[in-house]
This record gives C-alpha cells, structure tokens and sequence, in this order.
C-alpha cells in the first residue's frame, strides 16, 4: 500500500458516506466523460467507472500511478496520465485516443494547496472564460474555500474569489466532511462543492477592468470601496456612480453583488 505523501498533500478519503455524497452530486450518467484529478489509490474512480463512458484520471505520484495501472490498467473505459495537472497539456495528451477527449465533467478530490490553480484551470478567468467549460465540477476542497465559493454579497466569507468564480459559475453546496473522514486527517475540515459553468446574463464589457476592479476593491476589506478604489476612480466620481446605482457610498468591497460589480465596471467603461 502506498503511503499518503505531505508532499502531495495527499490525504486518502475513507468515508462511504462523503463518497456516496460525491457521486450522487457528479449525477452521473451513461454518456458522461469524466476527468478526475488526484485520483489517488481509486476508491471514487472505482465508484464512478461502472456509470460513465470513459474516465480521465490525472495522477501526479509515480507510485500511486503503478498501483492504479495495476489494479485499473484493463478498465476499457479508464485512462490513467501521469503528470501535474496544471502543467499538463490534456488535450494533446488524448489526441491518440479518440473514446477519452472532450471530458464532459470532473470529479475529484483536489489537494487543497492548489486549489485556486486548479479552478483556474477548469474555469478560466474572468478575462479569458473556459471556451469549452464543463457541464459540471464536483470537488471535494477545504471547508473554507467551500465557504468562500458559495457565499452571499455582504457575509463576511464572501471576497474576490467569489467575485471571480460566481462570474463565472454557479456554485452549490453539497456537504460538510469533517477531518475524520480521511487518513491521515488534515488539520482543517472540508466540504463538497458543485460548480456548474454558467454565461453572466449581463457580462462585463472590459472584462479585464472587472478583474482589477475586483482585485483593488478587496485589496483592504476593512476600507469602503470608494477608498480601495481610489488609485483607478476618483472618489467623488465614484460615490456619484454607486448614488446612480442606488448604493450605499460607503459600502465595502464584499457588499456588492457580482451582478452590481459588472454594472459599475460598465458604466466606467463607457466614460
């Protein structure tokens, strides 16, 4: 048995129920191509490969690799690449086979050191969208990030990476899976998350003024906007357009909604 690594920040899942929950969320079905990162000794791809077309899996640790090649290797429908997810071309690495491109959705239990990486790398950017986003994203990540995922305009989990991520995709909560539930335990509890890439109904004329708009007014949360945004807007021109949107001046990065983060990066696009 190969042994979890700190280095991968590896950490094996071993609760039937968060794996229950983990599947039932990816709603899998016969046609589904899926991509799974860090698949680690296989206990969910195992779960998933019996209900899917094909399985990608993406496995950075050579060991786990010859495990999984030992004991999934003959799987028709699963497909093991050795290698760094975020440095990987998977598109050119699944050129020669023809039954494991055009992965429909991921399934994974993440290393939580990357995470924002990885999202990145599934979603885009605000700037530079996915243009071939997946019809779902089912991770397993730290508790933490999964609150800052999901939250609410005006709570205090919600920042930047809400902003960014709920631009582009809607984020659900699925569970709460607490320490235990792995081995060895991490220090921090974890939570499942659904993400489903979505196009904004209003989108942002100069995305990338979004972005550093984003980035600026949550640089200091404790600040209200209008002085975070100082180095790009002029306060008083600021307060005149948040006047015009019938917000409150003295409002704080995290109160703005991502709808109302589009609409003021508009309205300072057309001046």
């Amino acid at each position: 048995m190969v042994r979890p690594r700190k280095i991968f920040a590896q950490h094996w899942l071993k609760s039937e129920k968060a794996l229950d929950a983990i599947v039932k969320a990816a709603e899998c079905k016969e046609g589904d191509r899926i991509l799974e990162i860090g698949p680690g000794t296989g206990i969910l791809t195992r779960r998933l490969l019996p209900l899917v077309k094909s399985l990608v899996a993406v496995e950075i640790d050579f060991d786990l690799c010859k495990l999984l090649a030992k004991q999934l290797g003959k799987t028709e429908n699963f497909l093991l690449l050795q290698g760094d997810f975020l440095t990987l071309d998977l598109a050119s690495h699944l050129a020669a086979f023809t039954n494991f491109q055009q992965q429909n959705k991921v399934v994974a239990n993440i290393p939580y050191n990357i995470t924002g990486p990885i999202l990145e790398k599934l979603l885009g950017t605000i700037t530079n969208p996915n243009p071939q986003p997946f019809d779902s994203i089912v991770l397993l990540v730290q508790k933490e990030v999964a609150e800052r995922l999901y939250a609410h305009p005006g709570s205090k989990a919600f920042g930047a990476l809400s902003v960014r991520v709920q631009y582009l995709a809607k984020c659900e909560f699925i569970c709460s899976v607490p320490a235990a539930a792995f081995q060895p335990p991490p220090k921090v509890d974890s939570a499942v998350v659904r993400l489903r890439p979505q196009t904004i109904e209003i989108p942002a004329r100069d995305p990338r003024k979004l972005e550093n708009l984003v980035k600026l007014g949550f640089s200091a949360k404790r600040k209200m906007l209008r002085n975070n945004l100082q180095p790009l807007i002029d306060r008083d021109r600021l307060t005149q357009l948040l006047e015009q949107l019938e917000i409150n001046p003295q409002v704080r990065a995290e109160d703005l909604s991502v709808n109302q983060w589009v609409t003021l990066t508009n309205l300072l696009t057309l001046e």
